[in-house]
Order: structure tokens, then C-alpha cells, then sequence
């Protein structure tokens, strides 16, 4: 049986173009493999779930405020705080009328390196976390520095069963 030229050239850039695929699979698995294990436990959510909570896309799931192995604390001050201004907010308070209840506070934690080097951290928004039963879930995000609400962003979760 003889071949001509077009389908040899044919079949050669077939293997060419599925050895370039494989090859892209097995880089892209390679590369988000960091060889540990997650011995952390952590949750790993969903993109839009992430987005709500303020979570990062950090390895295994990593927190906002999460530094190195440990967590940063968070004053009980600090939560007072950023709750009193939260409460401030007419539509927060809508919200907590409705059922809503304050679940947790996160810190939104910056750090600025000055023009002489100097490296500055500080937590000048947060993010207050509210739960409605299992029916709603709403982010608050707070502006410490100008004591305003700044966003919300409600998510709300409706069953349909349908027989």
C-alpha cells in the first residue's frame, strides 16, 4: 500500500497536534501540583461562592488574612468596630430586620510599601458575613477608614422541587 505525500503530511500533523495536547495536559497538571498534601482540611469552593465570601484563590483554599501556617487575629475591638458601622448602614439594617444574623468579620488586609522602603500592613476594610437559615447569604464590605458600607452583595438560595 502506498501513501502519498499529502497524507503523510496529513498524518504527521495529527500526531504533532495531539502530542502538543498531551504535552499541554501534562504541563498544566505539573504545574498546579505543589507535591503536598492538604493536610489543612480546607474547604475548596466554587468560583462564585470564593467571590462572595472574600475568600482568595490561594492554594487549598487559603482565607484572606491567612499568613503562613496561622491565622491572623482579630480584636474584638476591631469586630465592634466594623459592626457598628455595618449597623449604620440603613440597608444592612434592612437586612438584619428581614432575618438575617452576623455570622463573621473579615479583614481585608493591605500592605503598602512606602517610597523609602518602608513597609506598612493594615486592615482598613473588612468584610462582615451575614446568614439568613440556609436561605441567604449576604457580604458586607466596609470601608474602616471613611466608617461607610461601601458594597452588598446578596445571595439568595431557592429550592423548586419538582415531582
Amino acid at each position: 500500500m502506498k501513501i502519498d505525500t499529502k497524507s503523510k503530511a496529513l498524518i504527521l500533523l495529527s500526531v504533532v497536534a495531539v502530542a502538543t495536547l498531551l504535552g499541554g495536559f501534562a504541563l498544566a497538571t505539573y504545574a498546579t501540583d505543589s507535591g503536598q498534601e492538604n493536610s489543612n482540611n480546607f474547604e475548596v469552593l466554587p468560583p462564585e461562592r470564593m467571590m462572595m465570601l472574600g475568600t482568595c484563590g490561594g492554594p487549598h483554599g487559603r482565607m484572606r488574612g491567612q499568613r503562613g501556617n496561622g491565622f491572623v487575629e482579630v480584636s474584638e475591638e476591631y469586630k465592634e468596630n466594623v459592626i457598628n458601622i455595618a449597623k449604620n448602614d440603613s440597608d444592612v439594617q434592612a437586612l438584619l430586620n428581614d432575618g438575617y444574623n452576623i455570622t463573621n468579620v473579615r479583614p481585608i488586609i493591605k500592605t503598602v510599601v512606602e517610597a523609602d522602603g518602608t513597609v506598612v500592613t493594615k486592615a482598613t476594610s473588612a468584610i462582615v458575613m451575614l446568614e439568613k437559615e440556609t436561605t441567604g447569604y449576604a457580604s458586607v464590605w466596609v470601608d474602616v477608614e471613611q466608617a461607610k458600607v461601601t458594597q452588598i452583595v446578596i445571595l439568595t438560595r431557592t429550592v423548586i422541587e419538582k415531582s
